[in-house]
């Protein structure tokens, strides 16, 4: 798409300012914002197609939003995610539909989590009511070949999702002194790098 825009940009530009000029004809406004625009365009395709190279990292928000000692913290979650973006990642939580009763005492939607934890709302997904997330985080992370940020093991889905058993798939990680750590790859388990 960048090049397409690239490429009507750089005619725009070449009619605004070559084709008057052949005919005879001064320059028009009309031409010159018609490559201007086409500019800007070529400009926002680049911007998007390099935010969408960016690594993918899923981070299962029912699961660490319990990494402060057990209790529901929607804050751990967010200052996962912002560690994870300021690293250059392009992040998707994920939360089981009943994520906000466990934070709020009532149901919150994609856009209120998001909210919450600063976030848009394109970057966080709430399963259907009954539904545990863990199927569509295991099939968004094997087509996507993106990491998961979890302490679950996924045990009970191992055989319909056997990636999620090579290292590096799941990473795991907790909390101390005010602050999530993620554990890195198998090879090193002690280490702990923060979020």
């Amino acid at each position: 798409m960048a090049l397409f825009w690239l490429v009507t940009a750089l005619a725009a530009i070449a009619a605004a300012l070559f084709l008057p000029e052949a005919a005879g004809l001064p320059l028009t406004l009309p031409a010159l914002v018609l490559a201007g625009v086409a500019v800007v365009l070529w400009v926002r395709a680049v911007v998007r197609a390099r935010r969408a190279d960016r690594d993918l990292v899923l981070i299962d928000g029912s699961n660490v939003m319990h990494w402060n000692n057990g209790t529901p913290d929607i804050t751990v979650v967010r200052q996962v995610a912002t560690a994870l973006e300021a690293q250059g990642h392009r992040v998707v939580v994920m939360f089981d539909a009943n994520a906000g009763y466990k934070l709020t005492n009532r149901y919150m939607n994609a856009a209120a989590l998001a909210r919450a934890m600063g976030l848009n709302a394109r970057n966080v997904v709430v399963s259907p009511k009954g539904k545990p997330a863990d199927g569509l985080l295991l099939q968004i992370a094997r087509d996507q070949d993106a990491p998961i940020i979890t302490n679950d093991r996924f045990r009970d889905w191992h055989e319909a999702f056997p990636h999620c058993t090579q290292p590096g798939r799941l990473i795991h990680g907790g909390y101390r002194n005010g602050a999530p750590y993620l554990r890195t790859a198998r090879a090193n388990p002690g280490k702990r790098t923060p979020a």
